[in-house]
């Protein structure tokens, strides 16, 4: 206690350090960053690659397959997954910690190379998969001819948001684009004995722009340059294209026209496609607000300029994140106000009040400036954590104040009464904060991508307490010797007498019978037994859904669809939407085999329906599609790759057979209630008509098969030729033949020109038919089907017990397996992760009140109220039907530090007395009516500071509400029980202990008097 007296006699020193942390805090509050999701890197990468209407077996044998060899061979990659479906490939793939940014140079360069040897490959994305969405604003562009919409949007607007530094990039959507396209006759073509690839050929070399080198012998060096590359249409039609008759003009043989780019993006806005959707991406080292803010100003400077078209905001995550946090924080104040009314209550004394109050901003700025010096921000994670340190934040300060202020009820005063009051409670607070700091500890050991927010947020946590502590120990105190003053009456004394005498009865009726302890102990024990049973009724997630008015839907559709079918589907996509209540509008983006809606709903007093509901409504509505359109299914976006909750992997060596189990299995999961768009990855295949060539008749006739495939290229699709840079505008061009080729007898009949001739095709080739599937997936490089399904109308939890019980009775070949993944798969490490984390705490408590009590008999003791704890989160969850997530598993772990704190109150108040010379029975009954009033202060504080987090409905309720659930569950549940629990816990093994005594030294006796005897 000699610091503490040192800290009495220096205040000043104290008060200045108070001034420097509201200083420092203030400042941190200013420079933290504010997102709504920190910016994490997950250990993962997507690769993306899109080939327009490339079959599925080639797009497995020509993109994936090499795909795969180079992730095989590029090393820190633990693992990949691939998907092929026609016209596109994505690879997820798993990757060593810390190797993410060496592991991702390696795939773009290796992407890279793939794509200048395909020409069929449009392009290929490789990105890191992460926190960070690709876009987080979105606007509009309408009111205007689409010519001068999309000029505009080229010209103004994306140039001018991609100018600014905290815009990353700017996607536009629904832009009218156009390309050159070269229809050659081919009669001409014939008729000059050229074929359409020679004229590429050509075209290409004339489309040339370079720098031959520099003429050094002159002044300055002037670099040379070649340009015959074209600029304009009319060059292109003017190209000289060199024949066996001369030189003839490019327009002699061939249309050259200019058409819509037929792989423009595509986007709707409740059904109209009269507008340009702006995509807007934030640059690193940005937030969400900064960017906001950038690109609000920058388009308010448009507007200001004058222009005739409408530009508005669709989304903006900045709004949510803003919307979050003031909710949060709001959530906070009153939570700090209303422990400070359960303090006022219960001490009845405002200057105790102010003294405990001020160490709430103290310790909150003290924890801001502690989270800025280690580059945290303020998101949801660190203030939901900091709005659960507000409740115990003021514990440490409450015991410590209470027992300065019963000092002086006894008639203690001055320095006296703080040395004497903090020296009765420093064990039992230092142990009490350790208890809950040690429990954070093996927190790191949750494995998967969400123990990155778990840890998080437990750092916030930890940060706060101890915070709280270091101002605990020096501001009250400091500020309790001479601030602090009673002022006794007799009634309210008289009262607060009266219900302590009431428990301290209680307490010595226990004592006085073993029947009636141990009758308490048994009864507490069956209770606990009843509540396992009911964790089944518990609803499971594995990630809370964020409720912030908006959604993202995922149609899948069928390949093969022309744009005028995706655009017939998504006009009914509109109107189903229309009739759902609170969708304000919807966005369709066309993604290849996919179209994406963004759909907004209504905000503030125009809600009428939760988003629950909507969400529900909005799937029903949509789904309604699959019976009436080309649609393969449809589902919410979720977790990182937007896959369905549900999936089963089923492997083997014979695609045919897994198809047949997977079809068994569909069967299976379609009979679970709660289980909707049931479906394998290859429900459908597509039928093909392979060329079987002649090889006789072409050898006879002096044919390669690479002259066939020339001269029916052109036919069937656009060749690329090049690009064209006109007026800063890079124009593709591509070519194609005159000839359409439509049915199996116009592909017969299409002549084939020879040495001797022309013949048709059919005297080469025969057709045969093959049925290929839609979709081909993977996994390190071997095949698998997976069987997937959503949820609807039930949980996580209840669902994967149904399924797990199909897979357990499902009866698999030898040499094929069924194995879960999806959120079951993840759903089951959580739960393992916990168990493991929860052991290493639990022995971590143990370990740090068995070194504070210097017995290894008082931390049981202390811990048996632990089992009571899952009694009281189990019913809070139950009652108000909140699941059991990420989060509020945490809130479980934080509880066994928590509630800890009160029953540490009582075994070391019991243990001073016992030491001070009472027996056991008056050491139990007087610890209890010593610490009844810091216990109940300090659970009520907890709980009303958490009880605004537990009823919030904002964006972030979702997060924080579960959370605060449980803790406010558990120790309510576990302070009421810990009253009784541990008196008599305590009383039995002291029963035990004087028993086994009672047995050696019987024993004991028995062995002198033996001894005696043979003397």
């Amino acid at each position: 206690m000699s610091i503490l007296r040192k800290i009495l006699e220096r205040k000043i020193l104290i008060g200045l350090m108070v001034v420097l942390v509201f200083i420092v805090g203030a400042y941190s509050i200013n420079k933290l960053d504010k997102e709504l999701i920190p910016s994490i890197d997950f250990d993962m990468a997507l690769i993306s690659v899109y080939a327009g209407d490339m079959p599925v077996l080639d797009v497995e044998e020509r993109i994936t397959q090499p795909l795969e060899q180079l992730l095989s061979g590029t090393d820190g990659v633990e693992s990949f997954q691939s998907n092929s479906a026609t016209g596109s490939s994505s690879l997820y793939v798993e990757i060593e910690d810390g190797r993410l940014q060496d592991v991702m140079r390696d795939l773009e360069a290796g992407a890279s190379r793939l794509e200048a040897e395909l020409s069929e490959v449009q392009f290929i994305e490789v990105f890191p998969m992460s926190t960070d969405q690709g876009f987080e604003f979105y606007m509009e562009l309408s009111n205007g001819s689409m010519d001068e919409l999309s000029n505009f949007a080229r010209n103004e607007v994306k140039k001018r948001l991609e100018a600014l530094a905290s815009v990353r990039e700017v996607r536009l959507s629904g832009i009218e684009e156009k390309e050159y396209v070269i229809e050659f006759d081919r009669d001409e073509l014939a008729e000059q004995g050229l074929d359409m690839n020679q004229v590429i050929g050509v075209l290409q070399q004339e489309n040339v722009a370079m720098s031959l080198g520099e003429l050094t012998e002159e002044e300055n060096a002037p670099s040379l340059r070649w340009d015959t590359a074209f600029h304009t249409l009319e060059e292109l039609e003017e190209t000289m294209i060199p024949t066996m008759n001369g030189a003839i003009r490019l327009d002699e043989i061939a249309d050259v026209r200019e058409e819509a780019n037929q792989h423009s993006s595509i986007a709707w806005k409740d059904g109209s496609r009269d507008f340009i959707l702006i995509e807007i991406g934030r640059a690193n080292g940005y937030t969400q607000l900064d960017m906001a803010e950038a690109v609000r100003a920058e388009v308010e400077a448009m507007k200001e300029e004058g222009i005739s078209f409408s530009l508005t905001e669709i989304v903006t995550e900045a709004d949510y994140v803003s919307s979050a946090l003031d909710g949060v924080t709001q959530n906070i104040i009153i939570g700090g106000m209303i422990a400070l009314v359960i303090l006022m209550l219960f001490l009845r004394n405002i200057r105790a009040t102010v003294i405990v109050g001020l160490t709430i901003p103290v310790s909150i700025l003290l924890t801001f400036a502690t989270m800025w010096l280690i580059g945290y921000s303020l998101n949801i994670l660190t203030l939901v954590g900091l709005g659960l340190g507000i409740g115990m934040m003021v514990d440490a300060s409450i015991v410590i104040l209470e027992s300065i202020y019963r000092k002086k009820e006894q008639g203690f005063v001055g320095m006296d009464a703080v040395i004497k009051g903090v020296r009765e409670v420093a064990t039992a607070v230092l142990a009490s904060m350790l208890t809950t700091v040690v429990v954070f500890v093996p927190v790191g050991l949750f494995g998967g991508d969400f123990g990155v927010f778990i840890l998080i947020l437990s750092v916030v946590v930890v940060i706060t307490l101890v915070s709280s502590v270091v101002v605990s120990f020096s501001l009250i105190p400091s500020l309790a010797e001479n601030f602090l003053k009673l002022k006794r009456k007799a009634d309210k004394k008289k009262r607060a007498s009266r219900m302590i005498e009431g428990y301290g009865n209680l307490i010595g009726w226990l004592s006085g019978k073993k029947r009636r302890r141990y009758s308490m102990i048994g009864l507490f024990f069956l209770i606990f037994v009843g509540s396992i049973v009911m964790t089944t009724k518990v609803p499971i997630t594995l990630m809370p859904d964020v409720y912030d008015r908006y959604a993202e839907v995922g149609i899948e559709l069928e390949s093969g669809l022309t744009p005028a079918e995706r655009d017939e589907i998504v006009q009914a996509a509109s109107e189903k939407l229309s009739t759902v209540p609170d969708v304000e509008t919807s966005i369709f983006l066309d993604n290849v085999q996919l179209l994406f809606a963004l759909i907004n709903m209504t905000k503030g007093d125009d809600i009428t329906t939760d988003q629950e509901e909507v969400n529900i409504a909005i799937n029903e509505a949509l789904r309604e599609l699959e019976d009436e359109y080309p649609v393969k299914s449809v589902g919410m976006m979720m977790g990182p790759t937007g896959a369905a909750p549900i999936q089963l992997v089923v492997k083997g060596d014979d695609l045919s057979t897994i198809q047949e189990l997977g079809d068994h299995l569909v069967g299976e999961l379609e009979g679970i209630e709660g289980l909707v768009n049931v479906g394998t990855s290859i429900d459908n295949t597509s039928e093909e008509r392979l060329l079987v060539l002649d090889e006789d008749a072409l050898e006879e006739d002096g044919l390669a098969a690479s002259e066939i495939l020339g001269q029916l290229q052109g036919a069937f699709s656009t060749t690329p030729v090049g690009e064209m840079d006109e007026d800063g505008l890079t124009i593709p061009v591509v070519a194609k033949l005159d000839v359409v080729l439509d049915n199996e007898e116009a592909l017969e009949e299409f002549e084939i020109a020879t040495l001797t001739g022309t013949n048709p095709l059919s005297n080469y080739m025969s057709l045969e038919t093959v049925h290929s599937p839609l979709e081909i997936r993977r996994h390190n490089g071997e095949r698998y089907l997976t069987v997937s399904a959503e949820m609807e109308g039930r949980d996580l939890g209840s669902v994967s017990r149904d399924v797990q019980q199909v897979v357990a009775d499902f009866d698999s070949p030898v040499g094929y397996s069924v194995e879960m993944s999806g959120d079951i798969e993840l759903q089951q490490e959580m739960i393992m992760d916990l168990l493991i984390v929860l052991a290493i705490s639990i022995f971590l408590v143990y370990f740090v009140m068995a070194v504070q009590f210097n017995s290894l008999v008082h931390p049981i003791i202390v811990m048996s109220v632990i089992p009571m704890t899952v009694i009281g989160a189990i019913l809070a969850l139950l009652i108000t039907q909140r699941e059991l997530s990420v989060f509020s598993a945490l809130g479980l772990l934080m509880l066994i530090g928590v509630v800890l704190n009160n029953a540490i109150l009582l075994i070391d108040r019991t243990k001073q007395l016992r030491n001070e010379g009472l027996t056991v029975h008056e050491a139990v009954k007087e610890a209890g009516k010593n610490r009844i009033r810091p216990i109940f202060m300090t659970t009520l504080t907890t709980v009303g500071g958490m009880l605004p987090l537990a009823l919030a409905t904002g964006s972030a309720s979702a997060y924080q509400a579960p959370l605060a659930t449980v803790i406010i569950g558990g120790l309510l549940f576990a302070t009421l029980i810990t009253l009784v629990l541990i008196p008599s816990v305590y009383l039995l093994f002291n029963d035990v202990g004087r028993g086994v005594k009672r047995l050696f030294s019987r024993k004991k006796r028995k062995g002198n008097t033996s001894v005696e005897n043979a003397s």
